[in-house]
């Protein structure tokens, strides 16, 4: 993978938003499974720089947010949450441009999903629980319904500000050392 300056420096930036905006949440005792913070700087990640970096800050993000803050914790539900992260950084990054952004970010979180359904029947497999049905359609679907609202309508705007405003193409056409 060649390395480009500006997609490197706006990874970080929304690995730093991806910090900041779980933790401006906790404080005013606003959910983070309802609303889902982490999510929308990782697919804003993947849409702009490709899925290599979509998928690096999609793992950084909530590595550093359970290991600097606690949450989420670490084991199951981090580990969980990487899986998931990464995911979204990835298919964001491989769809942006095979069909249109709204077709791309419900693919995207459709796959996350899936993917976070999966880690956790085998991580709390691990732990001699169960995760059902049930749960994994509360969790990803229902309590986040808010959050999803929120990045269907957010992450289409941002990528067409982005856009607009030429961003996306400075980043694009940088000269990759």
């Amino acid at each position: 993978m060649k390395i480009s300056v500006k997609k490197l420096v706006f990874a970080a930036l929304c690995t730093a938003i991806g910090l900041l905006l779980p933790t401006v949440f906790h404080t005013f005792g606003i959910s983070g499974t309802i609303f889902l913070p982490m999510h929308i700087p990782v697919l804003l990640c993947g849409f702009i720089c490709g899925w290599q970096y979509g998928v690096l800050c999609g793992i950084v993000v909530p590595l550093l947010c359970s290991v600097l803050t606690g949450r989420p914790p670490l084991f199951p539900v981090g580990v969980a949450m990487i899986f998931e992260l990464a995911t979204y950084g990835m298919l964001t990054g491989l769809l942006k441009d095979k069909c249109s952004i709204y077709i791309a970010l419900i693919g995207a979180m459709l796959g996350g999903r899936i993917i976070n359904g999966s880690a956790n029947v085998i991580l709390m497999g691990m732990l001699g629980n169960s995760y059902t049905m049930q749960a994994f359609l509360s969790g990803a679907f229902i309590t986040a319904l808010p959050g999803i609202i929120i990045q269907l309508i957010v992450i289409p705007a941002l990528v067409y500000s982005l856009n607009r405003a030429g961003v996306t193409k400075q980043i694009e056409n940088q000269i990759e050392a």
